[in-house]
């Protein structure tokens, strides 16, 4: 067989074996959100993972430990991806750059943000509860927290920047409110607590950004 058929197939073989490794990894990560979810970080052991995603335990130990394990479903759950990622770099935030009027990308942002709580909400609850009691879990929902607040922040300059921010309160202000009014706290209580529909929350995250972020 010639030398470049052989580097070809070789490097055919090498990139079959990534996507299957990347499509193990989603299965597992889709597996676990929705078992951290549904038990808790206790109850979810990394032989019901395997199970439930199809695979052997050894495989499951390998994206481990469990710590980490919850920490990346909880990120995949939320926007399909892995670690601290700016969003405006993300498929979201490429849209939500796209938009002219600022009707348009609120609306946007509101179904996005349903979206994202919708998914990871019980999820997050989760995190909480089992950072009370394993450090590198609640290590990670400090970062988390201030991984949240930088990006609101880089969505809060690209309104500011465009014209579309209030400018009789302060900047880092405005942010600070955003972050409150669109917290996965919001959403909890209204959806989740207090029964809710997710329209509902959309109308109340819609009228509170227009009543307290945006200039009208």
């Amino acid at each position: 067989m010639p030398q470049q058929s052989i580097g070809k197939s070789r490097a055919y073989r090498s990139e079959l074996r990534r996507r299957q490794a990347a499509d193990t990894r989603r299965r597992i990560l889709e597996v676990a959100a929705g078992l951290f979810a549904d038990l808790g970080y206790a109850r979810t052991t990394m032989t019901k993972i395997a199970t439930a995603a199809g695979v052997s335990p050894e495989t499951v130990q390998a994206h481990g430990p469990k710590a980490a394990l919850m920490i990346a479903s909880l990120e995949y759950a939320a926007f399909g991806v892995e670690g601290d990622q700016n969003v405006l770099e993300l498929d979201y935030g490429r849209t939500f750059l796209g938009f002219d009027d600022v009707d348009d990308a609120v609306t946007y942002i509101v179904d996005v943000q349903a979206e994202v709580h919708g998914r990871s909400a019980r999820l997050f609850d989760s995190l909480r509860s089992a950072a009370a009691g394993d450090p590198q879990l609640e290590r990670y929902l400090a970062d988390l927290v201030v991984g949240i607040g930088r990006q609101n922040r880089r969505i809060m300059e690209v309104v500011r920047d465009r014209g579309w921010l209030r400018d009789d309160v302060p900047f880092k202000e405005l942010t600070e409110w955003a972050a409150l009014i669109s917290s996965v706290d919001a959403y909890d209580r209204m959806v989740r607590h207090d029964g809710f529909s997710v329209a509902a929350y959309k109308r109340y995250l819609r009228e509170a950004l227009d009543a307290m972020i945006l200039k009208r």
